[in-house]
């Protein structure tokens, strides 16, 4: 049986790494984590309506170091999920397709995703 020899693919070692990248798998990742974060919210609301015990287990296991984290993972996803779901729109309408365009897009991404999440739980910390 003859071999065909086809072209191949260029793989991850070809291309260079940058934040647009970056921002690609995350956005992928996040959209996923957000899927096992629904999970964490359908815990919280049958919770809720079962009953006070069943709230204070909740809140217990959220309390601890490892919930806290949970919570924090969960909104960092969300944010940067959010923050990268605008920039398509953007993108979906035409817009902010050149290089420095894409750079300083990326850039607020980032800064939009941590500046959420830091006003997030400062409100929810009563800090604002």
């Amino acid at each position: 049986m003859a071999t065909l020899k086809r072209p191949t693919a260029p793989h991850l070692q070809i291309y260079k790494w940058g934040p647009h990248m970056v921002l690609s798998i995350l956005h992928r990742t996040t959209g996923v984590a957000l899927g096992g974060g629904s999970l964490l919210l359908a815990w919280w609301l049958i919770a809720l309506a079962a009953g006070p015990e069943a709230y204070e287990q909740f809140q217990f296991c959220m309390r601890t170091i490892a919930g806290k984290i949970v919570l924090l993972a969960f909104t960092l996803c969300l944010m940067l999920h959010l923050c990268n779901g605008i920039r398509h729109l953007f993108w979906d309408m035409g817009m902010g397709f050149e290089v420095e365009d894409t750079a300083r897009s990326n850039i607020l991404v980032f800064l939009g995703m941590v500046g959420l999440t830091a006003l997030s739980w400062s409100i929810g910390y009563g800090l604002i």
